[in-house]
């Protein structure tokens, strides 16, 4: 496991600071034989005035098709490039230039065969070794692939339990402020907003291959620990309130690019299973909550519950640290060139992340992460499930205003024994992800080893079962809770909906990147602005639903939304194959 600990931060900092005699790279290592390739200078004789324009590039990050040209000018007098020595060199002219020669490589890139179509415009391209290469993520030991699971499990955790945490403080908070009910909900909101917002503008950087993903994770999660300190010791509500919004915000990264780490690691046919758990820990971080901080806020004040998440995500700083690597492949490979470089003296050794990059430019990125999320949201089947999942999430939320209601009014439970009911909510968690796993295990893997096919609209199966759900399980809560009943009844229609929106969110979530698989980084993105921007309204307006219209009526009115919704998603898994033929931006 020294590899895991050589990639975590610790280790990187313990390899930097011993100049690479403490946890080697394998190029650093005595007995290590550098591929022959690499070290060749291999001369090209031109003739007539020659420069070597752009050498090769990846397809774009933009859906246009953009030709890659390898252009010679022919020079008067013979001449030898040295290429070793550097003498390539990249003209950025846009004169037309005698002889080209023009290929496209976007087609096999999208076909997978794009390290491969490079690797023979460019001798010097670094990858992988061999197809067993250790330093491949997706070669990594089943076990080494479970502690770094785990380590996602518990950044993910650590941060999501920040939003419901905060609910046993709100009494607190309307006491010590003197501000209203609604004011001190607007912590929980302004938390939710933030981490919405946040994935917009900080899970692009992890993307790029020279920051990579453990840079951001551990930088956002070291500055989520620290702003926890100014919110548990201020004496000022505005200040408060900008601390909830900044460590939502902060905290984003976690949220977002989770799946995205858990997919460089894992095979396509693991991944619904590993996304699922990775899904069921996001999940009980707001279900426990209520849990954990209900008796801290009653006995010891509303400062207690922010202190706890102040320990939580603390110790998951502390713990990532020495064993959270980096899992993006683009990063892993340029910092292997970087390394190749300096060993071998050879300044054209090249990863293939570092060549695309030469073709792509801030504007590209500001793009895709502002703007292109936005185009999306207008296409049908990406509108519907966004504001489907949006509402669903919504009502989640709305739980935590509930729950006061219900059981501190109606049965009388004081304000610890309030989030005990939530318990059950992470029963149901549990039960919806055993279910899913095997419906993937004796469905959907015997389908598609049969024929090889999945089309998309099959993932909303799962979706279908989920819908009958949410609307059951809300007009059950609604109207079982009353003193004639026992508050076992409220909990067990609880936990209902926990199955509805954890199945819901796992097919919706995969059926919009098959749908659209060259977006799916602002798909998902747009999809949790959507979700967060709804997480964070609802809270505010839910006690005034709930006092006007009564449980029972709040809740059926929710649970007619939602009914409203079910013909529909009906409708987009009978026909959502022709209408993705109509879409520029869905794969037909």
């Amino acid at each position: 496991m020294s590899a895991l600990l050589r990639e975590s931060i610790i280790g990187q900092f313990i390899h930097a600071a011993s100049k690479g005699r403490f946890l080697p790279y394998p190029e650093e290592r005595r007995d290590f034989e550098i591929p022959s390739k690499f070290l060749q200078k291999r001369p090209l004789r031109a003739s007539n005035n020659a420069s070597i324009d752009t050498l090769v590039s990846e397809a774009p990050s933009r859906p246009q098709r953009v030709a890659v040209k390898k252009t010679l000018e022919i020079e008067r007098n013979d001449t030898l490039v040295d290429e070793t020595a550097g003498a390539l060199s990249r003209t950025t002219s846009k004169e037309k230039l005698p002889v080209s020669r023009t290929e496209t490589l976007v087609g096999d890139l999208e076909k997978g065969k794009g390290e491969e179509k490079v690797a023979e415009e460019y001798d010097f391209l670094v990858g992988w070794y061999a197809d067993d290469d250790q330093e491949n993520p997706q070669n990594w030991s089943f076990r080494k692939k479970s502690v770094v699971t785990a380590a996602i499990m518990l950044l993910t955790f650590s941060v999501y339990i920040g939003s419901a945490i905060y609910s046993s403080s709100i009494p607190g908070v309307m006491e010590y402020f003197h501000v209203s009910q609604t004011k001190a909900i607007l912590g929980l909101s302004l938390f939710v907003l933030g981490y919405g917002i946040g994935p917009m503008i900080l899970s692009p950087l992890s993307e790029v291959p020279a920051i990579g993903r453990n840079p951001i994770y551990m930088a956002t999660l070291f500055l989520f620990v620290i702003l926890q300190i100014p919110a548990v010791t201020t004496s000022n509500y505005s200040v408060l309130m900008a601390m909830r919004f900044l460590t939502g915000f902060v905290g984003s990264p976690a949220l977002a690019t989770g799946g995205a780490s858990l997919a460089d690691i894992w095979a396509p046919m693991k991944m619904p299973y590993v996304i699922g758990l990775w899904s069921v820990g996001a999940v009980l971080g707001p279900v426990l909550g209520p849990v954990i901080s209900g008796f801290a806020a009653m006995n010891a004040g509303w400062r207690w519950p922010l202190y706890e998440l102040l320990m939580i995500s603390g110790f998951a700083l502390l713990v990532l640290s020495f064993i959270l690597p980096e899992t993006n492949a683009a990063t892993i490979l340029l910092k292997r060139a970087e390394r190749l470089r300096k060993i071998t003296g050879n300044n054209n050794l090249r990863s293939k992340s570092e060549i695309d990059q030469a073709n792509t430019t801030t504007k590209d990125v500001l793009y895709e992460a502002l703007v292109r999320p936005f185009q999306l949201a207008l296409e049908p089947a990406v509108l519907f499930i966004n504001v489907y999942i949006a509402l669903a999430y919504s009502i989640f939320y709305l739980w935590f205003e509930a729950f006061p209601i219900v059981f501190g009014e109606i049965y009388g439970f004081n304000l610890g024994l309030q989030g005990l009911p939530f318990i059950g909510i992470a029963v149901g968690c549990f039960l919806a992800f055993a279910g899913y796993a095997a419906f993937q295990y004796y469905h959907v893997e015997p389908k598609f080893r049969r024929t090889g096919v999945l089309v998309p609209e099959e993932r909303l199966q799962v979706a279908l079962v989920a819908s009958l759900f949410i609307p059951v399980s809300l007009l059950l809560f609604g109207w079982l809770s009353r003193p004639s009943v026992h508050w076992m009844g409220p909990i067990i229609a609880a936990s209902l909906y926990i199955p509805g929106i954890f199945l819901l969110f796992q097919s919706c979530i995969v059926y919009l990147p098959m749908s659209y698989p060259l977006y799916a980084a602002s798909l998902l993105a747009g999809n949790d602005l959507f979700r967060s921007s709804g997480g964070a309204a609802f809270p505010l307006f839910g006690h005034a639903l709930f006092k006007t219209l009564g449980v029972g009526g709040g809740s059926s009115l929710l649970a007619g939304l939602s009914a409203i919704m079910i013909p529909i998603l009906f409708f987009f898994y009978k026909k959502g194959a022709e209408i993705r033929k109509w879409s520029k931006y869905a794969q037909a």
